[in-house]
């Protein structure tokens, strides 16, 4: 099954004195060894190097490393989010290229996510396929009180529907972003965002996959988060993506609990 819990925090949310260095998900698959003196590890530093280099200034990149044995090929792919700018994607990026070698030192299977970018590479060619196939959900424990639940459903469904729409459009490159005011004092911010090599139904796909976890581990809570290798889905009662909405005051303290989602 897909529900393990694997651990529960105090969230402290501003965006503002997020740091991209705070990686939320790593993935290292230990099918995927490696000697860290191998051609493989050497094409992954390359890749490392141009991925860093290349994704900041369109906010995407995918790339491959090889020597003269196509075994020891390696795939990459770097995104940051859309509404970042071209400073705090580099800044993600190289901290995501630092990491994702210090904890995965050993396979060339790997990837991380932050709050501001993914990475990932592996010598299986994933780009452009979809990939559902393990992910995290983050959600706040606490319920919704402002509203009833088949009012929220409702409420949480229609801003979501819109923003999927959004970011099927190709001037938004896989991102879509907006709020709606469940009261007059209560504004419910949500974001979705696929990555770039998708097609727009294998995107639309992946947004459906992580949005039907809002009605099962995340049913009527304060705030939630679905990840995936291709996707990620978010909403919460604070600001969290750019620009900020300055009306919108006030830290979101909230018991935030988590699940691993396993093939």
């Amino acid at each position: 099954m897909k529900t393990l819990v694997v651990k529960c925090f105090l969230l402290l949310a501003l965006v503002s004195s997020c740091r991209a260095a705070d990686s939320i998900w790593d993935l290292c698959n230990k099918d995927s060894n490696i000697s860290s003196s191998s051609q493989v590890s050497k094409n992954i530093d390359s890749l490392l190097a141009t991925l860093v280099s290349k994704t900041p200034s369109q906010g995407f990149t995918t790339t491959t490393s090889s020597s003269y044995n196509n075994k020891e090929k390696v795939y990459g792919l770097a995104q940051c989010r859309g509404d970042i700018s071209q400073t705090d994607c580099s800044t993600c990026i190289q901290d995501a290229a630092k990491k994702i070698r210090e904890i995965c030192p050993n396979q060339s299977d790997s990837r991380i996510l932050y709050d501001f970018c993914f990475l990932r590479y592996s010598q299986e060619n994933f780009i452009g396929k979809l990939d559902t196939a393990g992910g995290l959900i983050y959600f706040n424990v606490a319920n919704v009180t402002e509203t009833d639940p088949k009012t929220f459903d409702n409420e949480l469904g229609a801003l979501f529907d819109k923003i999927r729409s959004e970011a099927g459009l190709p001037k938004s490159q896989g991102l879509g972003k907006g709020k709606t005011k469940l009261t007059p004092f209560a504004t419910l911010n949500g974001l979705v965002q696929c990555t770039r090599d998708l097609s727009e139904l294998d995107c639309a796909q992946c947004f459906a996959t992580a949005v039907g976890s809002f009605m099962t581990a995340c049913h009527n809570k304060r705030g939630c988060r679905v990840l995936y290798s291709s996707c990620y889905v978010r909403y919460e009662f604070y600001p969290f993506y750019f620009p900020l909405d300055p009306a919108q005051t006030g830290p979101n303290v909230g018991r935030v609990s988590s699940l691993r989602l396993s093939p």
